[in-house]
């Protein structure tokens, strides 16, 4: 089982800190200390084996949380001080994105790391940014509204396409509904070196007249024909089978036993269906909290003021509990919980914060690995809540009893 560390960039600060230096986000001194805070949790976990690292894209998040826009040039700080592990930003938002700066971005990051680079794109949620960089307010992912919906999944399948053509093909040409290549589709005029780009570009880039009727994106990715690709898989049945589909790893968040058996099926019969013949399992990260303490109290204790204290306060209150309902819960009710704790007690009862001894983490993660079933999961993605509301040598060792006492039982 390979390993994913996913922290949400988060700048150290107790929540009286947090209120005393509003807005915390833009205070340079603080921020400095999340990215060397960052930087050395990433050089722990390279130490200690872990595959890959990863965070979020968010924009004007001044309260210090989700506090990074632009993580591939945060990445490139950290992989310079690193030797062997990858990154895998989860995830850049293709739709308030430009394909053809994406596809460069990664490509270039790919080649200036030789290959330590993997990518998950998502479709977006967040209006409060993602209008303002979209320049539209008809598309954004997850707002209740089935019309916005569909224009979001619609662009995101398209600005994919043109990143895959960007990364796979020389020259190309696309004619899409969101976005074309030429632009001005019919082609671009004067362009005055046409015998240089003739003799040395790709082929086909200029018609017999001149004119650019396709063009070559540079560089072509370090890796062939691409970085792995990955897709956060939060509430949408669509998002699994497009994964499954196109060969991308698809992160599930939902940990109840039966939800995250059924994805993995899922995952793997849509996957067999158009001829990837894969084991069940296999393409799947199951989505989860680790916290290992000296007892299970002492564990619990811990999750409770740093996880279950930054997803009551700030997840909670977006919808991500819906993830963790019961039969319990009124129906007419978004799940919500009374305190840090009780959110803690709902994620330990549906498994999405696997909490205690090593020994204790290591049987709750057998049946997680095993799918619930005669599985073999192929990624864990840990959500490592600790990032900015623990000290930086509870991080470093809650990394290091994972890589010493639970990750080889799965390895």
């Amino acid at each position: 089982m390979k390993v994913q560390l996913f922290a949400m960039p988060t700048i150290p600060a107790t929540p009286d800190e947090r209120a005393a230096l509003r807005p915390i986000g833009r205070n340079v001194e603080r921020y400095q200390r999340m990215l060397d805070e960052l930087e050395a949790l990433v050089v722990c976990a390279d130490r200690a084996g872990i595959t890959s690292f990863g965070t979020t894209e968010h924009h004007f998040h001044t309260e210090g949380g989700e506090a990074c826009p632009n993580p591939l040039l945060m990445y490139s700080r950290f992989a310079a001080r690193t030797e062997r592990i990858m990154f895998v930003p989860l995830s850049i938002v293709l739709t308030a994105s430009n394909p053809i700066r994406v596809a460069e971005d990664v490509a270039l990051f790919d080649n200036l790391f030789h290959g330590r680079m993997g990518v998950a794109f998502a479709r977006g949620y967040q209006h409060r940014w993602m209008y303002v960089l979209m320049q539209r307010d008809d598309a954004v992912a997850m707002m209740g509204d089935p019309d916005k919906e569909v224009m979001n999944r619609a662009i995101f399948e398209e600005y994919l396409d043109v990143v895959l053509k960007a990364w796979t093909e020389d020259a190309f040409a696309h004619d899409g509904e969101h976005f074309a290549i030429p632009y001005p589709r019919e082609g671009i005029t004067g362009w005055m070196p046409t015998d240089w780009t003739n003799a040395y570009g790709a082929e086909g880039e200029l018609d017999a007249d001149g004119k650019i009727v396709k063009l070559g994106v540079i560089p072509k990715p370090f890796q062939d024909p691409h970085p792995p690709l990955f897709v956060p898989v939060v509430a949408s049945g669509a998002s699994l089978d497009n994964a499954a589909r196109k060969g991308m790893v698809a992160f599930v968040a939902d940990s109840r036993p039966d939800a995250f058996a059924e994805s993995c099926r899922r995952y793997q019969e849509v996957a067999n269906e158009h001829g990837r013949d894969l084991a069940l399992g296999e393409g799947v990260g199951g989505v989860r909290q680790i916290v290992i303490g000296d007892s299970y109290d002492e564990a619990f204790e811990l999750a409770a003021t740093t996880n279950g204290f930054h997803y009551h306060h700030y997840f909670e209150v977006m919808g991500h509990a819906e993830q963790m309902r019961i039969p319990a819960d009124d129906p007419n009710q978004m799940v919500r919980f009374a305190d840090e704790y009780a959110c803690t007690q709902r994620m330990v009862d549906t498994e999405f914060l696997l909490c205690g001894t090593a020994e204790q983490v290591v049987e709750k993660l057998e049946g997680q690995a095993a799918c619930f079933g005669d599985g073999k999961l192929e990624w864990l993605n840990w959500l490592f809540f600790m990032q900015g509301t623990a000290s930086i040598e509870v991080q470093q060792d809650q990394v290091q009893r994972f890589a010493e006492k639970v990750w080889p039982a799965f390895k």
